[in-house]
């Protein structure tokens, strides 16, 4: 295979969407076989309930270029990005969801764009066809994001990109159990571009991303990213002390000098309660980064695969 004929990788983390399966590998096949490359679609099955397995198997046996991981549990939707980029060959890669809202055809508007020089190019999803909970809280999650970490990012972009092989190969390196693909490609610093795509409404199924999730996405993509809320809690507890001081100098100099008597059993108790209450805060948020720290000592791999469908063949 010539370099005029790269080998294009699709990765495509899979998890309720076994009904679309079918169609997406036809029309990524199909948009790939307009481009001068070869295509290599990777469907990481993140024990997905509906026994997409079995479909991703089928599939594989329909076609040889169609291949299938599929988890021993569910690790979440970042850890099996990172499965399928770990076994992608591709000298360009793709990562894209499974349930049709990243149209396969805009594979090639994202491939021509790479072609002018980028590194990395995003899809930009200028008309979401997301609910409008969804939208908001896409929208609410980078502001607060963008806040913490100090960056500016574009709430359109999610996972929908391709990235050339060596920018792949460096994102291999990053090991952290708390993983946002987007966030770790445009953390690394290569030449990043972007381009408007088509995005559809969702075909099957319903987003697995509830508000109790979105909160825990966040704050582990904050902790993961920033220590500014560290320095928060330092800045505002020294300016807690700093108010507490002064309010205590003020006390005294009514007592002792203008001799006025300090009442009020009420404001103290109000203020033993709110100052107990930033400190079991404060005490949280250093908790939530021990509890990442220990986490990451464990050395946990990523994920653990039960089976392939190069294994599959291996049996025959």
């Amino acid at each position: 295979m010539g370099k005029s004929n790269p080998l294009i990788s699709i990765v495509v983390p899979v998890y309720g969407c076994k009904t679309c399966l079918k169609e997406l590998c036809s029309r990524i096949t199909e948009t790939i076989e307009s481009l001068p490359a070869e295509p290599e679609i990777i469907l990481v099955n993140d024990s997905s309930p509906d026994q997409a397995w079995e479909t991703i198997k089928e599939l594989h046996k329909q076609d040889s270029r169609i291949k299938g991981i599929d988890f021993a549990r569910n690790f979440g939707q970042h850890h099996a990005i990172t499965a399928g980029l770990d076994a992608a060959a591709g000298d360009w890669v793709v990562v894209m969801d499974c349930d049709l809202q990243d149209r396969p055809e805009e594979i090639q508007t994202l491939y021509e764009k790479a072609q002018t020089g980028y590194d990395v190019v995003f899809g930009k999803r200028t008309q979401r066809q997301d609910n409008w909970f969804k939208r908001k809280a896409s929208r609410a999650f980078y502001r607060v994001y963008d806040y913490f970490s100090g960056k500016t990012t574009d709430h359109t972009i999610a996972n929908f990109s391709i990235s050339r092989k060596n920018v792949i190969t460096a994102f291999r390196q990053m090991r952290e159990q708390n993983r946002f693909f987007p966030l770790f490609i445009q953390w690394m610093g290569y030449q990043i571009g972007t381009v408007a795509v088509e995005h559809n409404a969702r075909q099957v199924g319903k987003t697995t991303y509830n508000l109790k999730k979105l909160i825990t996405l966040a704050t582990d993509a904050i902790i993961s990213q920033s220590n500014k809320p560290l320095r928060l809690s330092i800045q505002f507890g020294f300016l807690l002390a700093l108010g507490s001081l002064v309010y205590g100098m003020y006390l005294f100099i009514r007592y002792f000098f203008l001799d006025q008597p300090v009442q009020g059993w009420t404001s103290v108790m109000v203020s033993i309660y709110f100052i107990g209450g930033l400190t079991f805060f404060n005490f949280g948020v250093l908790g939530l980064y021990i509890g990442k720290i220990f986490n990451e000592t464990k050395n946990r791999p990523l994920y653990l695969i039960r089976e392939t469908t190069e294994d599959e063949d291996n049996k025959r």
